[in-house]
């Protein structure tokens, strides 16, 4: 199959890509956070087609991309009032609410389960795809499973190129990792499935009179996966990563420790870090082996380029990513979430 590449500027654009999922195939298409590999999620057979391109396992629920709120209360039995609130607070943008899934959406899509993640995705050209489709479009990130999730049309084209038949592009994510997903089913409490762009404390903010928590299957290793990216290894670069965090001249000199040990022993290492580390290491790392996250503080600058720091020396010599990690609070919660999972939960703490 070939694999064509697609900048949407007029009608015509979307309605092609609109045809293809109303025939139950598959398209990658941009929204604020990643690429999605969308289609008709209404189509249970179209559907299965998401896991055969991503080689995705079946139990790792979809999440359903509506155009708009009206859209979205069609997926579910039942709004939840904390749902209504939160899609109201913040979409379109990147948060996905868990509801009670309604009868006609297939089980594929849920994993088996009575529930089904949802979201209005803030990107215009996401937006235009689902009202040319008609249909809710089910879309996980447009890589192959367990990859680093895409944020540039290159990066889905590098994992799926002769898998599916069109990928539209929007250019680079604005947020660069997945959206925030949470379990509004409980009455009285909201549940952090994914943490994401919309943090627990915006959340909480939003919903004073509701109890916030962070799932505990986000650490567990045997859960059974409410929402994408709980159960699996994800993200995770072709050498292998270990994360160190704490204050930034202790993660320095733990990077500097773990460079100089792996040269030591043959290997050929390379760091990710913010400048202030980078700059801290110059005299030890050369430019080739260094990518550079942006200023410290700059947490959203720093999660937009995550996945492509992951991807950034998978074709070259490198075989062992050394990368400073983030305090755990705000965004830099969601960042770390994928950290752990790109680096199998090799975070050191210093």
């Amino acid at each position: 199959m070939d694999t064509e590449i697609l900048r949407p500027a007029a009608h015509a654009d979307f309605e092609r890509a609109a045809q293809l999922i109303r025939r139950g195939e598959l398209v990658a298409f941009p929204t604020e956070t990643v690429y999605g590999l969308g289609a008709n999620g209404l189509d249970a057979a179209a559907c299965a087609r998401i896991y055969e391109a991503k080689g995705r396992p079946s139990d790792n629920p979809l999440i359903l991309h509506a155009a708009d709120l009206a859209m979205a209360q069609t997926l579910t039995c039942g709004m939840p009032a904390a749902a209504a609130h939160l899609l109201a607070a913040f979409a379109p943008g990147p948060l996905t609410v868990v509801l009670p899934k309604a009868h006609h959406i297939p089980d594929i899509v849920t994993g088996g389960l009575a529930t089904v993640g949802v979201r209005c995705p803030a990107s215009d050209i996401a937006r235009c795809l689902i009202r040319a489709a008609g249909v809710p479009i089910a879309a996980p990130s447009a890589n192959t499973s367990g990859r680093p999730s895409p944020t540039t049309a290159a990066m889905v084209e590098a994992d799926l190129a002769g898998r599916i038949p069109l990928i539209l592009d929007g250019g680079a994510c604005v947020w660069g990792i997945e959206s925030t997903i949470a379990d509004c089913t409980a009455e009285g409490r909201v549940t952090i499935l994914r943490p994401g762009a919309v943090t627990p404390e915006m959340i909480a903010a939003e919903l004073p009179g509701v109890e916030v928590r962070l799932d505990a299957a986000l650490t567990a290793v045997d859960a059974v996966p409410r929402a994408p990216g709980m159960k699996y290894t994800h993200y995770a670069p072709r050498a292998p990563l270990t994360v160190y965090a704490g204050t930034g001249c202790a993660v320095a000199a733990a990077l500097r420790e773990a460079y100089q040990r792996c040269i030591e022993a043959g290997g050929v290492p390379a760091v990710i870090a913010c400048r202030e580390t980078l700059a801290a290491l110059s005299d030890l790392v050369s430019s080739a082996r260094i990518y550079d996250c942006g200023r410290r503080s700059d947490d959203a600058g720093r999660a937009s380029c995550l996945y492509d720091a992951l991807r950034h020396f998978d074709d070259t010599e490198v075989t062992s990513l050394f990368a400073e990690g983030m305090v755990e609070t705000g965004l830099g919660l969601a960042v770390m979430n994928r950290m752990r999972k790109a680096s199998g939960g090799r975070v050191v703490w210093v």
